[in-house]
């Protein structure tokens, strides 16, 4: 089996070269490179990972930081994460950590000493707690903008204002937003945002919840929304919109029709809804490109430190 010693005296060049050639080649001439790389593929080399990574005091591991694993919004992110991960030879591993308390900021500052970086979901943490998490190791928030932190967030927002216009021009006079779990920085900021339009448009917004993102959730929300005499519901997660569907239909209420729900697209497609209302986030884009950023974070010369990208979110009103 060959060694990195057959590999640079095959190159001409010390060991030490060829390992940085191998391990840090922005260190290393161009050409000098080129020649220790052909003598890996001459000889049948493969570099030790793990001894590589170690000498660079790296560990080729990252983490993405969930709240929990019941929300199926988060699978697309990481899968999308991954994917990145994938392709800079980095490992994605996954841990719970609601960051709510001393605990969990003790357990992720463990956690630090073991892999590169993170990538942060923490829709309802403290900011401070966040802070605080984002100073272990290179972080980016995903969904979730804090100032000094890099992050990546779906502008869910811009297409919840969008959307509530769009309804707002399709004669619907009263409408009902069912507002996400308590806390939330997305649902603060959608909230605000449909605020704006529905005053805009002269109409009526009934603002209803703190409520988690569950189908229960939606069935709850139903008799509020009646008594409001809401014609378009628009909810903070599709989980607590297809509760919210079900609910209406067991009183009789056609949906579309009596009372218009907003839904995802692809939720909307697999029910044959298609003259529904539809926003589309595209949660593998969130996670690709916050792992973008993390590797950047990495990098030599720390690229994306407190970048800020905000994703455009697809909106697809009811007359499409």
């Amino acid at each position: 089996m060959a060694t990195l010693s057959d590999v640079a005296a095959l190159a001409g060049v010390s060991k030490a070269t060829a390992s940085r050639a191998l391990g840090r080649p922005e260190l290393v001439a161009p050409d000098t490179v080129a020649r220790v790389v052909d003598a890996t593929e001459r000889l049948g080399f493969v570099p030790n990972r793990a001894a590589r990574s170690l000498a660079r005091g790296r560990t080729g591991i990252v983490a993405v930081v969930v709240p929990t694993l019941e929300n199926l919004f988060f699978a697309p992110i990481i899968g999308g994460a991954q994917e990145r991960a994938a392709h800079s030879d980095l490992h994605l591993t996954i841990s719970v950590y609601e960051l709510d308390d001393a605990g969990d900021l003790d357990a992720l500052e463990r956690l630090a000493g073991q892999v590169d970086g993170f990538l942060v979901i923490a829709p309802r943490a403290d900011d401070a707690v966040v802070r605080a998490a984002g100073s272990f190791k290179p972080t980016v928030l995903v969904d979730r903008e804090l100032d000094g932190l890099a992050s990546v967030v779906a502008d869910t927002a811009r297409a919840f204002g969008a959307l509530v216009e769009a309804l707002v021009d399709e004669g619907h006079e009263r409408i009902a937003y069912l507002g996400g779990p308590d806390g939330s920085w997305q649902n603060g900021q959608r909230t605000t945002a449909v605020r704006a339009a529905a005053t805009e448009g002269d109409a009526e917004l009934t603002v209803l919840g703190p409520y988690p993102a569950t189908f229960s959730a939606g069935v709850e929300a139903v008799e509020p929304v009646l008594a409001a005499g809401a014609s378009a519901v628009v909810p903070y997660a599709t989980a607590i919109g297809l509760g919210a569907m079900f609910a209406l239909t067991a009183r009789g209420k056609s949906v579309p029709g009596d009372v218009t729900v907003s839904l995802e697209s692809d939720v909307v497609d697999a029910l044959g809804m298609q003259t529904a209302p539809a926003i589309d986030v595209d949660g593998a884009e969130l996670g690709r490109t916050a792992m973008d950023l993390l590797v950047g974070l990495l990098g030599p010369s720390g690229d994306g430190a407190a970048q800020r990208v905000r994703l455009p979110v697809a909106v697809r009103p009811t007359s499409s």
